[in-house]
């Protein structure tokens, strides 16, 4: 099916939805390297009005990628519920933005709507909205997960305390998780990114992050990013493992780039379940996109970057996450080419994945080679807490030495808690009181004797 729209005498033509969807993408690298973007303004402002007029309804009969081939596109198909839906049925793209926007649609009127929206209509209403309006909905939107703490309530920020280390060697790991707790970071999350993805290494860093967490009595989860199946081979051998991780992308194809199915992730999903480490019925799954993923594994099928981002949405929430994230520029230039496209995308993915009922996180982050800096990651920082984001990613010095990019630094946890009066999850509020870091407004006060006691005794990192 055609879509058309006229602008001072010009028609301009879009020969499919997909077409439609690419066309209005705010500019972006990625789209213009697989030769789907606007040609220009002009013909993006075209497609934009396009898109506001089409119905939501007409998402439903015109698949992006067809379920035959593909079985993220059945997952979203399966899932879609007609009784939600019912609530915005009548709504054109442009109409369901007003209904956003208005007052009287409040949290509970949006978590209502969530399972009759498909991860596309999601897609089509971010890229007729400014950043602004995004941020107005995202703030309306409250996610809460638990497992020790809890996490995505209204007005706090929680973070993930990302030790990295270039050897996983175990001194450098807790040396630099103990750093992030000193500044306060860590209740989201103490997760690192293994260097390599061996079981015993997995088991190891596990294991300290465990003896870690319960030597300090800290009220959070602690988690290896390795692959399913490594955690899965961990569990099967009765290792600590808290939640467990996946990277996780928008269509069949670009996730077994990844090495998982969804029959895959069930399973992982159960065996994290099955040991029961968190509080009953807690949240035991993590997951990480980005935009670009299926892009550059040649498995997005024509359609636009954000958009597959976004369906990837569809893969996380039914497996029912403690965290997600986008890591927004980690995949470099080539996607997102400049700070004014990673500011874009990571106040769309966290839009996107609130509405779709997800409990959203972003890496703030860049790699060198990008036209960006930190004030760049300074303003979309700031954006995200006014939008309410469930979690970000701190690192020492924000420059992670492992991953080599550049993300956040534990102090920008301390700016967010002291200036935008972003508190962390209250059970680890309370720890941070408790030891004598924080005093009762939440500001740094001093080093607590119990983490320099640990330091000090630790056969992990020496006397």
């Amino acid at each position: 099916m055609a879509y058309k729209t006229t602008i001072e005498q010009t028609v301009f033509r879009f020969d499919d939805l997909k077409t439609l969807l690419a066309k209005a993408t705010p500019e972006r690298s990625g789209d213009q390297l697989a030769g789907i973007a606007a040609e220009g303004p002009v013909e993006r402002l075209a497609a934009q009005m396009a898109l506001a007029d089409l119905p939501l309804k007409a998402f439903l009969g015109e698949e992006l990628i067809s379920s035959d081939d593909d079985e993220v596109s059945r997952l979203i198909a399966a899932r879609h519920d007609p009784t939600a839906f019912s609530a915005v049925s009548s709504l054109t793209v442009g109409e369901f933005r007003e209904w956003l926007l208005k007052p009287e649609t409040t949290h509970e009127r949006l978590e209502a709507v969530t399972w009759g929206l498909t991860p596309e209509m999601v897609a089509a209403v971010s890229k007729i909205m400014r950043l602004q309006d995004m941020i107005a909905v995202s703030a309306k939107r409250r996610v809460v997960t638990r497992f020790r703490n809890t996490i995505g309530l209204a007005g706090r920020l929680s973070t993930r305390n990302q030790p990295n280390h270039p050897t996983d060697d175990s001194r450098g790991i807790i040396a630099s998780a103990i750093d992030g707790l000193l500044m306060g970071s860590g209740d989201a999350v103490i997760g690192v990114n293994p260097a390599t993805d061996a079981t015993d290494d997995y088991i190891r860093i596990v294991s300290l992050l465990d003896e870690l967490r319960e030597k300090l009595q800290i009220p959070t989860q602690t988690c290896c990013l390795g692959h399913v199946t490594t955690a899965i081979q961990a569990i099967e051998k009765g290792a600590p493992v808290d939640l467990v991780f996946q990277s996780v992308a928008g269509s069949e194809k670009a996730n077994r780039g990844f090495g998982v199915d969804l029959a895959l992730l069930k399973e992982a999903h159960e065996a994290g379940r099955s040991l029961g480490r968190g509080m009953p019925g807690a949240n035991v799954m993590y997951f990480e996109t980005g935009q670009g993923a299926a892009l550059s594994a040649d498995a997005h099928f024509g359609v636009d970057q954000q958009t597959m981002e976004v369906r990837a949405y569809a893969v996380a929430r039914e497996f029912d996450p403690l965290l997600v994230n986008t890591v927004v520029g980690f995949i470099g230039p080539e996607y997102l080419f400049n700070g004014k496209q990673i500011i874009r995308a990571g106040i769309e993915d966290h839009f996107c994945g609130k509405l779709l009922g997800l409990p959203m996180g972003v890496d703030v982050c860049y790699t060198n080679h990008a036209d960006a800096d930190q004030e760049d990651m300074d303003t979309l920082l700031t954006l995200l807490c006014a939008a309410n984001v469930n979690f970000v990613i701190t690192v020492p010095g924000a420059d992670d030495i492992m991953l080599n990019y550049q993300s956040l630094s534990h102090h920008d946890a301390v700016y967010c808690r002291e200036t935008l009066k972003r508190p962390p999850a209250p059970e680890f509020e309370q720890w941070l009181s408790e030891i004598g870091l924080t005093d009762r407004d939440g500001a740094l006060i001093g080093e607590p004797a119990a983490l320099s006691n640990y330091v000090r005794s630790s056969a992990l990192i020496g006397a």
